[in-house]
Order: structure tokens, then sequence, then C-alpha cells
């Protein structure tokens, strides 16, 4: 398996972080981010998780009815991360 650097992880990130922003008001899947990326879902899943645990993403593992995904997640970004893109704009 081929080891990828940091810097490359980080620009990943990165992506992943205007995607959700492109996407604000809906919430992606892991999926869906691991499809419009071209990556490896569970590798996504560890990058999601990594931005999770820095604060800049938040994960919502209830639909629309409150009911639980037993096995998904949907992303968006948080509210902080959101106004401060806005306010870049």
């Amino acid at each position: 398996m081929v080891r990828i650097s940091e810097i490359k992880k980080n620009k990943i990130k990165s992506n992943i972080l205007s995607l959700l922003y492109e996407n604000f008001p809906k919430s992606l899947f892991t999926a869906e981010i691991s499809q419009l990326e071209a990556r490896d879902e569970e590798f996504m899943k560890k990058l999601l998780f990594d931005l999770k645990d820095q604060g800049l993403v938040v994960s919502i593992r209830k639909n629309s009815k409150g009911i639980v995904f037993t096995r998904r997640i949907r992303w968006t970004l948080s509210k902080k991360v959101y106004d401060v893109y806005s306010s870049k704009q």
C-alpha cells in the first residue's frame, strides 16, 4: 500500500472542506465525499474524523426524522468554519 505524505493529506483535507462549503446547507455522506474526491471510503472516513477532532467538521448520525443511522455518517462544516469561509469570499 502506498503511503501518502502529510502535505498531500492536508491538501485532501482542504479539498474536503471546500467541498463541504460548496454544499453547506446540505450535509454529505462519507460515500458521496469519497466518490467526489475519487478516494477510498475508509481513507476519507479517517481524514473526516481527523477534521472532526480539530473542530472543523460536524458528524450527523441522525436523519431528519430523528432515527439514528447505524452504518452511515453525514458530514457538514462547523458553524465557525463556515463563517470564516464566508468572510474570505
